[in-house]
């Protein structure tokens, strides 16, 4: 059956708002694991103007398009239009996850949890606006299709956390209905499940008649829709969510109060608690962290890997500003007959690596061969890194201004570095 596929995913956000962060901003986060040899890509879109009447072509279906989009940098997987996670010029972050529940899953193709991701950023000046984009596209559109490169489809509904500098908003989905929760303080996970209870600020009109009708829910009592929409019989890949959801919630309350950008980037990096996934099947295929600051006269900063396995990645910081310079080492390249939107899909298959990526695996199989050396070049790549995070730590820290053309070209310039390391 489409969707049940028994190899282990997952894919895990975070978020934390002050009292829990170390200074007054927001902090998200998020590693997107994903089918083992599927590459991720960075891209920058800049903000557009478009005209009344003009269309978007998402993964599968071509939808209007609205008058303007905002700038936006996201990491996804580089056969499909969407994302796994992003931000927009607006300091707004949104990451998706799949899940499986009371509501059948269908292989019609229709929106990607991801083209959700994306059009969310690409609409949404503030998280609710975001999420309101996403919720009126998923009542409008459904979702659906396949959401792996390969002929036997693989299909899931939706959760995702979306963030500002100000809140956060987890919402969770099943078929075309929905609930969300607002997080204005302290901090929150989600990972693969059902995880909004009776807290719920917003949801699909219809939601409870739903579960009314189906028999899920008798209408008395207390709504609480994970216990409603999730199903009696979880598939091997939600109940091995479970314990690490319990391990991201433990790992947040432990650094609560004390939470920074290097806080998330080792959660992201904990593969004891299986948040960092390297398995036969799935592995954690790219990660991202970014740091909102409430002084909105500061800017945000969003750092991501493009490559697997964040514990042996470099976290690279992108920030918003005029004249971004192309980054082409973390593009994948483009095929005229692409697989992916050729009639039957995925027949074939294309080397969608790009030159961060070709050089990176170079290094991990370094790694595995020599464990001195993969041990000094992971030791050169840590260093790289932090003095990228002390750059941006001084700049959020208002000490140190760089000029605007040196911020254009700060993700360039990081991924030149690192790629200096692996030749």
């Amino acid at each position: 059956m489409a969707g049940w596929d028994p190899a282990p995913s997952s894919c895990d956000c975070f978020v934390a708002l002050p009292p829990h962060t170390a200074t007054p901003a927001v902090i998200f986060g998020k590693n997107a694991d994903r089918p083992r040899h599927e590459v991720q890509e960075i891209i920058y879109v800049p903000a557009a103007i478009h005209q009344p009447g003009d269309k978007v072509q998402c993964t599968y279906l071509e939808i209007e398009q609205v008058e303007r989009t905002h700038a936006v940098v996201l990491s996804r997987p580089a056969w499909l239009w969407g994302a796994e996670m992003g931000a927009n010029e607006h300091g707004v972050c949104v990451g998706n996850e799949g899940v499986w529940t009371r509501e059948p899953v269908g292989e019609d193709e229709a929106l990607l949890g991801m083209d959700l991701v994306r059009l969310g950023l690409e609409r949404g000046s503030s998280a609710r606006e975001a999420l309101e984009v996403i919720t009126a596209l998923l009542e409008r559109y459904g979702q659906g299709g396949s959401c792996k490169e390969e002929p036997v489809p693989f299909v899931y509904h939706n959760t995702f956390l979306l963030a500002d500098r100000t809140e956060a908003w987890v919402l969770e989905t099943a078929g075309r209905y929905w609930a969300a929760q607002q997080i204005r303080e302290g901090s929150r996970n989600i990972s693969n499940q059902l995880s909004i209870g009776r807290e719920i600020t917003a949801e699909h009109a219809g939601l409870r008649q739903r579960a009314r009708s189906q028999g899920w829910w008798s209408g008395d009592g207390e709504f609480s829709f994970a216990e409603v929409f999730s199903l009696p019989h979880q598939p091997a890949r939600m109940e091995a969510a479970k314990a690490r959801y319990r391990a991201g919630k433990e790992l947040l309350r432990q650094h609560a109060g004390h939470i920074t950008a290097e806080t998330f980037m080792a959660i992201l990096r904990d593969k004891d608690s299986g948040i960092c996934v390297d398995s036969e099947g799935f592995r954690t295929a790219g990660s991202m962290v970014s740091v909102l600051p409430q002084d909105p006269a500061l800017p945000c900063v969003h750092f991501f890997t493009a490559t697997p396995d964040p514990s042996r990645s470099v976290f690279k910081p992108f920030v918003f500003v005029a004249d971004i310079k192309p980054v082409p080492q973390v593009r994948s390249p483009t095929f005229r007959d692409d697989p992916a939107k050729q009639m039957p899909r995925f027949q074939s298959t294309v080397d969608r690596r790009h030159e961060l990526y070709r050089r990176h695996q170079a290094a991990l199989e370094l790694m595995e061969r020599d464990q001195e050396r993969g041990q000094k070049l992971l030791q050169t790549l840590r260093d790289l890194e932090k003095q990228g995070l002390e750059g941006m730590n001084a700049l959020l820290g208002g000490t140190v201004a760089h000029p605007q053309e040196e911020l254009a070209d700060l993700f360039f310039d990081c991924v030149e570095a690192e790629m200096k390391f692996y030749t």
